[in-house]
């Protein structure tokens, strides 16, 4: 399911939403577990978990940036800087099953947000593929939706050219 994007008096802000068959803290462990984290964020990594501290984004070849952790309540929400935008995930049960939310407040649209929304979405397909033991070609993921998320940012903001 492709993000639900709103324009908001800081910008817009973009909700991704997935119904996961498990449980809570195994959807939980899938962001905040390093070994697990790395199965669908290879670059991301979880430093100092708690509200105030570090995931850390790797550019290879010895660069990096450390993006501050500003909401954190164990097992349920994990919220951090994205550079000059934040992400936001938060895990609810949901009638025997798991609401996993990602929600990116975005201050301005720029020719890269289609391929950000794009990566998330990708994420999240992967981290539900990963817990239901199986895999997908991201790649082939990324090219199905980038098209479809230029489009609809393209139909809130008009041609960004």
């Amino acid at each position: 399911m492709r993000a639900e994007i709103i324009q908001d008096k800081q910008g817009y802000t973009a909700t991704f939403s997935r119904t996961l068959a498990h449980t809570p803290q195994s959807v939980w462990q899938m962001l905040t577990d390093n070994q697990k984290l790395k199965q669908w964020f290879s670059e991301l990594s979880v430093e100092d978990l708690k509200e105030g501290g570090t995931m850390r984004f790797d550019f290879e070849g010895g660069s990096y940036e450390e993006l501050a952790i500003l909401e954190y309540e164990e097992g349920s929400i994990l919220g951090f800087e994205w550079w000059k935008d934040q992400v936001h995930f938060e895990v609810r049960s949901l009638n025997g099953d798991t609401q996993l939310l990602l929600i990116e407040t975005i201050r301005q649209i720029t020719p890269h947000t289609a391929k950000e929304l794009t990566g998330w979405h990708v994420c999240l397909d992967v981290i539900q593929a990963r817990l239901d033991g199986e895999e997908i070609d991201r790649d082939q993921e990324w090219q199905k939706e980038l098209p479809e998320y230029e489009r609809l940012l393209d139909s809130l903001t008009g041609s960004l050219g």
